[in-house]
């Protein structure tokens, strides 16, 4: 049986055989594209594979360059080729939960600035429905308070998101992220239009239509779906 880092290696290195010469590249956040990016380092130094790339988060940037990849502004391209990122839930019509890692609205940002978006996921991400994965939502700092009120009055179970040491999380871009506990979504795209009409919200980790391809393990095997 594997590990859970093994299959998050497979399918990260997997996912960087999509990557072309002279591609923009959009480079995701988390544990299973870590193995992505280490991948195309590779490629780059033994294959003199020829990229640049734009980053989702800082911690991102800070790996990338560390490695030696090229790591661009996303306002000095004009386009980005394929993204690959990794999903904390992703169901049979590739809608998804993303934003585990903080890095929620970077990331969908890239992804629709890119052409193709791919994700990678360990066995245990494909779900027959979203929502057992707390849904992630970026909210401002000023009135924070306010914002959360109106989740606990629709009961979608909110909890502010806190550091290891009990500190308020913040995003890359100064802001909260509050994770609703629902269990299950039966309307992925009614509560997106919903959480996104509230005074507030930056933006929610539902990740509707964004996802072309994405591969994972099942069985032991590297499968790929595509939309």
């Amino acid at each position: 049986m594997e590990t859970v880092m093994e299959e998050k290696r497979r399918v990260g290195e997997a996912a960087a055989a999509y990557i072309e010469e002279g591609m923009t590249v959009g480079l995701g956040t988390g544990s299973t594209v870590y193995f992505t990016i280490h991948k195309l380092a590779q490629l780059i130094k033994e294959k003199g594979l020829v990229v640049q790339t734009v980053s989702t988060s800082k911690q991102t940037t800070t790996l990338a360059t560390s490695l030696g990849i090229l790591v661009r502004d996303l306002n000095e391209v004009a386009h980005v080729d394929l993204t690959i990122d990794g999903c904390d839930e992703f169901d049979s019509a590739l809608c998804g939960i993303k934003g585990g890692g903080g890095a929620l609205l970077f990331e969908k940002i890239v992804a629709k600035a890119s052409d193709k978006n791919i994700w990678v996921g360990d066995s245990s991400k494909a779900v027959s429905q979203l929502g057992e994965f707390p849904l992630p939502v970026e909210v401002l700092p000023f009135g924070f308070k306010h914002t959360l009120k109106k989740f606990q009055e629709a009961e979608l179970n909110p909890v502010l998101r806190l550091t290891s040491d009990g500190k308020t999380y913040y995003t890359d871009s100064g802001n909260f992220i509050v994770d609703l506990h629902l269990k299950k979504i039966n309307d992925p795209k009614a509560l997106s239009s919903w959480l996104n009409a509230i005074p507030g919200v930056i933006e929610n980790g539902l990740f509707i239509d964004v996802a072309d391809k994405v591969i994972f393990i099942k069985d032991n095997i590297v499968k790929e779906v595509n939309r």
